[in-house]
């Protein structure tokens, strides 16, 4: 299991927009990911939820410049989580362990770099084709063969531009990444085993502190930690090898604890 700790160097993420955003802050909470258990430190500078406003490349590639070769020299794993091309380049560049885009690599004129890079790309799935996420309306009942088909077709094209498939993980998207109604994250978590049969690739799943784990809760809760962990076990237990998250301490003890249970006497 890899824990990718997440780190949004934003103004206005959804849960801790601001709190990062200055590199001595972003350095600290990085060391605290990583010493709570975190394998990768996932590092956003551009928010993607609904309420989200755009933010220039050249913003972004500074917030990044600020803090990623420190946390490199400290030896900590990186990901970027970006759908820019020219901050694409600057992290390709950077030698990160990872690119993570929530539009999963659209846009080909990139792929003879990702060809000759050799970090791992998390090819997430999300319902529109651009953008940060709206809450679109997508019927339950199809959000499965969107994510398949989206899938079948964007392993396609990075495997046939001389990307290997090994380096790819897969995300299928939660939250308003999924539509606007709750029960498709659902339907996608109970449905990871599918996933997992169908490609044979590794899954991130990320629903940590998204909104959609507050449905059916009395209004005014907003502190949806258990909700985010129990659904993080659950997950790993149905196929994801990668879990990102803002909490990786509670998250590390946990999977111990299952499989300190799992033991036999």
């Amino acid at each position: 299991m890899n824990i990718f700790g997440i780190l949004n160097v934003t103004d206005d993420s959804f849960s801790d927009g601001g709190k990062f955003l200055s590199p001595d802050a972003a350095i600290a909470h990085a060391e605290l990911l990583a010493a709570a258990g975190a394998d990768v430190i996932d590092i956003g500078a551009a928010s993607s939820n609904p309420r989200s406003a755009a933010v220039p490349a050249e913003i972004e590639i500074a917030r990044l410049a600020a803090i990623v070769p420190a946390l490199q020299a400290r030896g900590l794993k990186i990901s970027v989580d970006t759908f820019s091309l020219p901050v694409q380049r600057w992290a390709l560049r950077h030698g990160v362990e990872y690119l993570n885009d929530i539009h999963g690599f659209p846009d080909d004129a990139l792929y003879p770099e990702l060809a000759k890079a050799k970090c791992g790309l998390v090819v997430m799935h999300m319902v529109q084709e651009g953008g940060v996420a709206v809450g679109m309306d997508v019927p339950t009942p199809e959000i499965f063969a969107r994510v398949t088909s989206f899938f079948d077709h964007r392993i396609a094209a990075l495997t046939a531009a001389g990307i290997a498939r090994e380096r790819l993980v897969l995300d299928p998207g939660m939250g308003f990444f999924l539509g606007r109604d709750p029960q498709n994250s659902f339907e996608i978590l109970r449905r990871l085993p599918e996933l997992k049969a169908r490609y044979g690739l590794p899954m991130l799943v990320s629903v940590s502190r998204k909104s959609f784990l507050r449905a059916g809760r009395p209004p005014g809760g907003s502190d949806v930690a258990g909700a985010s962990l129990a659904a993080e076990l659950f997950a790993q237990a149905n196929g994801a090898t990668h879990i990102r998250t803002h909490a990786p301490g509670p998250l590390r003890m946990g999977l111990k604890t299952l499989k300190d249970i799992g033991k036999s006497r």
